[in-house]
């Protein structure tokens, strides 16, 4: 039973954009619209003039409840209650659809004599904390050498503040983009939270004697997927992908791509350093893999702003200000299958099992010593605390920088350390689970096939 569902999943992701196209097109043409659908179709006309996008205000129970009914239901009738998808829904993903295919470049005529072919490209992952983005692109805006980035937002949640904020860009080039299979646009089906999925904590024999979707398919730990958690690696992964392969200004792009998130902040020396790096990779070091604007454990400078070391990438230190090749990714796209099916819900710790399984050698790094990427963010999908306050985070961050002004903006770099070329002592971290569902892993590896 199973995989016929699968079978017919799979035909879901082929045919996705013709169906998402048609219903749209179906909602706008059904007749004399209501007043609601009025007032919607007015708001669109105006986001297309402002770039400001419409927020989804999401009206569900929580998951728990929603669930425990349907599979009460479930069980009761023996039959699987059909997921009605609401108009609104379709036209939003029609939206989503139509702004990836037109991929607009905002202040291009502003900044085109100033970029030059195959410079930086600089993406933000972002979800939802429009304060730590404010932080971010003020951290950007006093970047030296800004003007030359070509700077690509990926969302998986549209709201009005959010797009305000990228509007606002006027010092580079801007491209927004967005993760076509959000939980936004998929609330009440896979890969969003489909009520009739399987509640996290119940046992597998439960779960098979309710009848529940993903009843064969829990996690290493007993526990059934939590969409939340699933999102974050499919945008990843799917933003790596959609890059690199279907942005056409970027078809050729033989320079490097820096991947950050909504919660960083870049030292204003940030783009004078990877370009240091860059030709410090093509004299020294032309297997470096990656390289990194620096890991979480150095904060301080101390004569260190010149100085980089090369060694074996590590999910807990070099996850953020990854700058990567075209070679990098190809490397990676090898092994989509052990990425995908790996039962870890981390995009870091999934490209971590890359390096002692499929890959040929460790995945190496060149990181500065002296930090030019922080992490503001002390909320988040890995920090409960009862307050965020990117104000206090920010006073740290730029007394840090304060204190190391002179540092910045070294005129050469030094490599001060090499790791031995061997596998010898590079190990996955103890996989955490959460992707333990095949259809996280099918939709996770069609990413190379549709866009």
């Amino acid at each position: 039973m199973f995989t016929m569902r699968l079978r017919i999943y799979k035909r879901k992701v082929v045919i996705l954009t013709l169906v998402v196209i048609i219903s749209a097109f179906a909602v706008w043409s059904s007749g004399k619209p209501k007043k609601d659908d009025d007032v919607f179709a007015k708001e669109v006309e105006t986001d297309k003039r402002s770039s400001v996008a419409i927020q989804i205000q999401p009206t569900m129970t929580t998951r728990k409840s929603v669930i425990n009914e349907s599979l009460a239901e479930v069980k009761k009738h023996q039959v699987v209650p059909k997921v009605e998808v609401d108009n609104m829904t379709l036209v939003y993903r029609a939206i989503i659809f139509q702004l990836n295919f037109d991929q607009n470049v905002k202040n291009e005529e502003k900044f085109r004599s100033v970029r030059q072919k195959d410079d930086l490209v600089v993406v933000v992952q972002v979800h939802n904390r429009p304060e730590y983005l404010r932080l971010l692109v003020e951290s950007l805006r006093k970047s030296k050498g800004i003007g030359n980035v070509l700077l690509i937002f990926s969302h998986d949640f549209w709201s009005p503040e959010i797009n305000q904020i990228v509007e606002s860009i006027d010092f580079c080039s801007v491209m927004q983009i967005f993760f076509p299979f959000s939980i936004q646009l998929y609330p009440q089906e896979f890969p969003g939270n489909d009520p009739r999925d399987c509640p996290r904590d119940i046992s597998k024999t439960e779960a098979l004697n309710l009848g529940c979707l993903n009843a064969d398919y829990p996690d290493s730990f007993g526990h059934y997927r939590e969409a939340k958690f699933s999102q974050t690696k499919h945008h990843w992964w799917w933003k790596l992908h959609f890059v690199w392969d279907r942005i056409h200004t970027l078809k050729d792009h033989r320079g490097l791509v820096l991947l950050i998130e909504e919660d960083h902040y870049l030292a204003p020396d940030f783009y004078h350093l990877l370009k240091l790096m860059a030709l410090l990779k093509k004299e020294q070091c032309p297997d470096c893999d990656v390289l990194s604007l620096g890991s979480y454990g150095h904060i301080g400078y101390s004569s260190k702003a010149n100085k980089v070391e090369v060694k074996a990438w590590k999910s807990t230190e070099h996850n953020m200000g990854m700058a990567l090749s075209r070679d990098a990714y190809q490397k990676l796209l090898r092994c989509t299958d052990a990425f995908c099916t790996y039962d870890d819900y981390n995009w870091d710790w999934s490209l971590q099992h890359l390096t002692v399984t499929c890959l040929p050698a460790y995945l190496k790094v060149m990181v500065s010593e002296a930090p030019r990427v922080f992490h503001a963010g002390d909320c988040g999908m890995h920090h409960r605390k009862s307050s965020c306050m990117p104000s206090g985070q920010k006073t740290k961050i730029e007394n840090v920088l304060q204190n190391s002004a002179n540092q910045l903006f070294p005129k050469k770099l030094l490599i001060t350390k090499r790791l031995p070329d061997s596998k010898k002592g590079v190990a996955p971290h103890v996989k955490n689970g959460g992707w333990g569902d095949i259809r996280d892993h099918e939709l996770c590896k069609s990413y190379l096939r549709l866009h």
